[in-house]
């Protein structure tokens, strides 16, 4: 067969036929060694690449601790994405940019610190010590190998180091200090009043053209988000109990290995009677105490009662009210010379005279407790109880191990696991990458479902553990997906129009407002124009005044100083989309401390802070203008 088409590729036509067909493989390998054709490119910053694989991990992890964060009050419609993306592109853009200017600077990041700053991850903690295993799970979580993330980790910390250099070196003079003061502590005189847009709203038909305009302007609000149906194994130490086997004669022998936990130690109810001896006393007056303490001796055996004594003589605050009683103590709970006594005597003896750090005592035992064990029969259901706890325990461990195994060993489904294991294949309905109830609102468990090995690749995802506290396992595999799709104009037209309409109310409000500021910048008098509304005057505020809207507060503390007698007048949209008006007719400055070294120490650091902050900005800013920045366009994480 071979011989054959030898025989007959001959002539120029088999010849063009193969040059034809060698030049794309030729193309093909000079592009693998020149790397084109390579993963996408999001960004590129003075030849620092951000592929687009990077920039969709970053966005996955921006929306876990989004979640994360907020909790219960996480809204993934909240979170427009492709807004989201463009943050974290900015974001990553100025990393590479510090990056790039710090390595040109000549700044480095030791192995070492970067070893210190890992270690000392909470996250990467259990019991308060860095563990490799929860080290190496949270990077996997995050589609990271230790490697990357150790790369990833020296690029930000080597960015880092500019920011902090920068931002750290600011002086404050002592006019900034003062001015600072001045301002920071300011007081206002302001009145204003509100344009309810609840006012402003009506019924008013919506322009049709109105309507298709808003609805493709914001299209990305407008979405059924990307959703998985997920087939997934649990395996939880909890429902393993039955699995545990525990007999009688297992539990006897717990029990007698372990019978000192069951008993109760012998115990004495005990009475002293100290005399103090001074800690630098010296030997004369260490002797006079215990002569006096052996005189009281021999008054009790010559039948005084003992209790009296204490009560009268005992220098122990705390029992000579009581006759001198400590109670009934176990051996071990006092000091050793005094509990090596105490558990030597017989009842109703007397001690001779002990010294310890407080100095003599004349100890009396009232009554002795024998040492009890509680019968097996009374322990039984506790001990039966922490061995299945133990036996399911063990088993947990040994099935996440078998599980993790042979997830990995038949990627393409869960049956095998499911089998082996005796699990059962759970389904969960439509979710999206916020989560849903139960095991899939865990932050864990959606980023494996939604990481590009499971999602795209279709593969089974590794075992999670979601809670570290809790002996819980879950494996998740993609059941089904649907990709973000828009909703057409028909769907949400009512929500379009209801954006319009209040979009229409709150411009109207705004409207208002500043026609009535014209107003009176032009002359008018307050009271005159507000045509008998009554207006909110909280007087002199402070620029973090609680019972003002921030809105107000943040416009009256821009305008300018009243001068002349005349008001500084305003406008404000508050939070909910009332406009209000606002005048501001008395400044009152705060007071200058600057001779006060104490006093100013806190401000003049808040200042330097925030002039340093303030300085890094701009040098970002400046950075951003002078560095060649190159933008494509950025692909979801849906596009190819």
């Amino acid at each position: 067969m071979l011989q054959t088409i030898r025989d007959r590729a001959q002539g120029w036509i088999a010849w063009a036929i193969v040059i034809l067909i060698s030049i794309p493989f030729a193309l093909w390998g000079i592009q693998s060694y020149l790397g084109v054709g390579g993963e996408p490119i999001v960004a590129q910053v003075s030849g620092i690449e951000i592929p687009a694989r990077d920039l969709d991990r970053r966005v996955q992890q921006a929306r876990i601790e989004l979640r994360e964060r907020l909790g219960p009050a996480y809204d993934a419609a909240a979170f427009d994405d492709a807004r989201l993306r463009a943050e974290v592109l900015d974001e990553m853009i100025r990393e590479a940019l510090l990056l790039h200017v710090s390595r040109g600077m000549g700044l480095r990041v030791s192995d070492q610190e970067i070893r210190m700053q890992i270690l000392a991850e909470p996250a990467f903690q259990r019991e308060g010590r860095f563990d490799l295993e929860t080290y190496e799970q949270m990077l996997q979580y995050q589609g990271l190998t230790p490697a990357q993330f150790e790369a990833q980790l020296q690029q930000q910390m080597t960015g880092t180091q500019l920011a902090r250099a920068v931002a750290g070196s600011e002086l404050v003079t002592h006019s900034e200090l003062s001015d600072y003061q001045r301002l920071a502590t300011q007081k206002r005189e302001i009145a204003f009043v509100r344009f309810p847009v609840a006012d402003y709203e009506t019924d008013a038909p919506i322009d049709e053209a109105a309507i298709t305009a808003h609805y493709e302007s914001h299209s990305a609000r407008f979405q059924n988000p990307e959703q998985i149906k997920l087939d997934y194994l649990v395996l939880d130490s909890t429902t393993l109990a039955p699995r545990a086997e525990i007999g009688d004669e297992e539990l006897r022998q717990a029990y007698e290995s372990d019978s000192a936990r069951f008993g109760q130690p012998e115990r004495r109810t005990v009475r002293h009677l100290l005399l103090t001896v001074p800690q630098d006393a010296d030997a004369a007056a260490a002797e006079s105490v215990l002569a006096e303490i052996e005189e009281i001796r021999e008054r009790i055996l010559a039948g005084e009662p003992f209790g009296d004594l204490a009560q009268a003589l005992s220098k122990d605050p705390g029992s000579a009210t009581e006759g001198g009683s400590l109670g009934t103590i176990e051996q071990g709970i006092m000091e050793p010379t005094f509990d090596q006594v105490a558990f030597g005597l017989s009842q109703g003896a007397l001690s001779e005279p002990v010294r310890t750090r407080f100095g003599y005592h004349l100890i009396s035992v009232d009554e002795i407790i024998p040492k009890q064990v509680r019968p097996f029969a009374d322990v039984r259901e506790q001990l039966l109880e922490e061995l299945v706890k133990q036996r399911a325990d063990s088993l947990y461990y040994d099935l996440a191990e078998r599980l993790a195994n042979i997830a990995y060993e038949s990627p393409d489904s869960l049956e095998p696991a499911a089998d082996a294991l005796g699990l059962a294949v759970q389904q969960s309905d439509w979710v999206g990458r916020e989560g849903g109830e139960d095991l899939l609102a865990e932050p864990k468990i959606m980023a494996a479902a939604f990481s590009d090995d499971v999602l795209l690749e279709g593969n089974n995802s590794d075992l999670i553990e979601p809670n570290p506290e809790q002996l819980q396992a879950v494996v998740v595999r993609i059941a089904d997906h649907r990709e973000a799709s828009a909703k057409p104009l028909q769907e949400v037209r009512e929500e379009v129009i209801a954006e319009l309409k209040a979009q229409r109310a709150r411009a109207e409000a705004a409207e208002a407002a500043e026609s009535l500021a014209k107003r009176l910048r032009d002359g008018a008098d307050w009271p005159a124009v507000l045509e008998g509304v009554e207006p909110e005057a909280p007087g002199l505020v402070e620029r973090r005044a609680s019972d003002v809207p921030a809105a107000i507060l943040a416009s009256a503390f821009k305008l300018p100083a009243p001068a002349d007698g005349m008001a500084s007048v305003g406008t404000a949209i508050l939070d909910n989309g009332d406009a209000a008006v606002l005048r501001v007719t008395r400044v009152e400055d705060g007071e200058v401390r600057s001779r006060d070294a104490e006093r100013i120490a806190p401000d003049a650091m808040m200042l330097s802070q925030l002039m340093g902050r303030q300085i890094y900005r701009d040098m970002l800013s400046d950075m951003e203008s002078r560095a060649q920045i190159e933008r494509k366009e950025i692909p979801t994480q849906d596009e190819p």
